[in-house]
């Protein structure tokens, strides 16, 4: 029996993982699809459970890239698959202020949320972290990696952070654009978590509010808005030109490198 590839964007339906999904099938310009296969994309993986551990090593994922910072592992440290190298790169290590990173003590004490996220600032935030990572130096030297580990072979990989929606989709989201996928797809891949994320974060919503929190402070945090990925690609225009150009004077990846990426992301 033969099974077919997923189609672009298709959710993998394993509950304790939410927001995970194989990021292959875009068309790509000179008539080439991105891979199924090669880079999966997630969540965190610290609360999957023994069942659901066994359908994600059948994914055949070698490498993992955590984007976290180093207090969020602390306290949600990953599951990884046996025999799986797991690469720790703290994106937002240069700004930990970054609204993504907040998450973990908002929901330590919901007390802080209206501070925090109130009356707009979390909007103002989010904007602010999608400059970061294309700016920061953190973000340049993390996606490096990221990339280098790409064109070395370093997959089937997943990558992730906390929610698998900002530093891991601007990851994706560069990665697409550098194969070659339309802005508009990478958008459509970009959007499609607020479609599978939001509805897995019920149960932790429900809990915020039983703690005296209110879930409508913090539900910006967790969606994804086009103006966020616009506002990344328009910082990329703005200072480096061109995606190319952000490979290489961004982040180190020349073109030998880059055609190496494109090759490992690209069937033609």
């Amino acid at each position: 029996m033969t099974t077919s590839a997923p189609s672009p964007g298709e959710r993998i339906d394993i509950p304790s993982l939410p927001n995970l999904r194989d990021v292959g099938g875009y068309a790509t310009a000179g008539d080439g699809t991105v891979r199924t296969g090669v880079l999966y994309r997630s969540a965190g993986l610290a609360r999957m459970t023994d069942e659901d551990a066994v359908a994600f090593a059948a994914l055949g994922v070698r490498t993992v890239f955590d984007l976290r910072t180093d207090a969020e592992r602390a306290m949600a440290p990953d599951r990884v698959p046996d025999g799986a190298a797991l690469v720790e790169l703290d994106i937002l290590g240069d700004h930990r202020a970054a609204a993504p990173a907040r998450l973990q003590s908002v929901f330590a004490d919901p007390t802080t949320a209206p501070d925090l996220f109130g009356s707009g600032r979390a909007e103002q935030a989010l904007r602010e972290a999608y400059r970061d990572l294309v700016l920061l130096p953190s973000a340049r030297d993390g996606y490096r990696v990221f990339f280098e580990h790409l064109a070395d072979g370093a997959h089937p990989a997943l990558v992730h952070c906390t929610a698998g929606k900002d530093r891991t989709g601007w990851a994706v989201a560069s990665a697409l654009l550098l194969a070659g996928v339309s802005e508009d797809d990478v958008m459509a891949d970009y959007v499609t978590s607020n479609r599978d994320l939001l509805p897995a974060l019920a149960p932790l919503f429900d809990a915020f509010s039983e703690r005296g929190g209110d879930p409508d402070l913090i539900m910006p945090v967790f969606r994804v808005e086009p103006e966020y990925l616009e506002l990344a690609m328009a910082t990329v225009r703005r200072e480096f030109g061109s995606i190319a150009d952000y490979f290489r004077d961004g982040l180190g990846i020349d073109a030998a490198a880059q055609a190496r990426v494109r090759a490992a992301l690209v069937a033609s």
